[in-house]
């Protein structure tokens, strides 16, 4: 028998599906192993890892650093063939942790500027914007105007 053959298994098939699920947005690993804990589906931690890093590597899944206090982690996106994911950039609320897609006509110019005057191609799927989005925002805003009120 061939070693090499890698057999479906259906853990892996409920990984997939829970990638697929998601799709529209980035997860981590604990959260697949939590939803498929609620479908009572047990799997490890190091097999969801083991998978997910060969669905990157099939390209796909896409795997995104995330550099969250202490212990920087990856959160993971299913690639529909359909989506242009490799053209926009990727902004980061660093409170809530939320990644948002950016399309932007003026970040195309950004990107024509920095090929054309510098010579430098920018990977999109690495290239992560980090700050603060408008709900953290506000939160932290209503938060700071209800201390002062008393």
């Amino acid at each position: 028998m061939n070693s090499t053959v890698s057999y479906k298994t259906r853990q892996k098939d409920q990984i997939l599906e829970c990638l697929i699920l998601n799709k529209e947005r980035h997860i981590t690993a604990d959260e697949i192993m939590a939803s498929l804990n609620q479908r009572n589906m047990k799997v490890g931690k190091a097999t969801i890892y083991r998978y997910l890093d060969r669905l990157v590597s099939e390209g796909t899944v896409r795997k995104y650093f995330v550099e969250e206090g202490k212990s920087p982690s990856y959160q993971y996106q299913y690639v529909d063939r359909s989506e242009t994911c490799s053209h926009h950039y990727h902004l980061k609320c660093l409170d809530c942790g939320r990644l948002i897609h950016l399309d932007c006509k003026y970040l195309g110019e950004m990107d024509s500027h920095i090929k054309e005057q510098h010579d430098f191609h920018v990977d999109h799927i690495k290239t992560v914007l980090y700050g603060q989005c408008g709900t953290c925002a506000e939160q932290k805003e209503g938060e700071g105007k209800w201390r002062n009120e008393e």
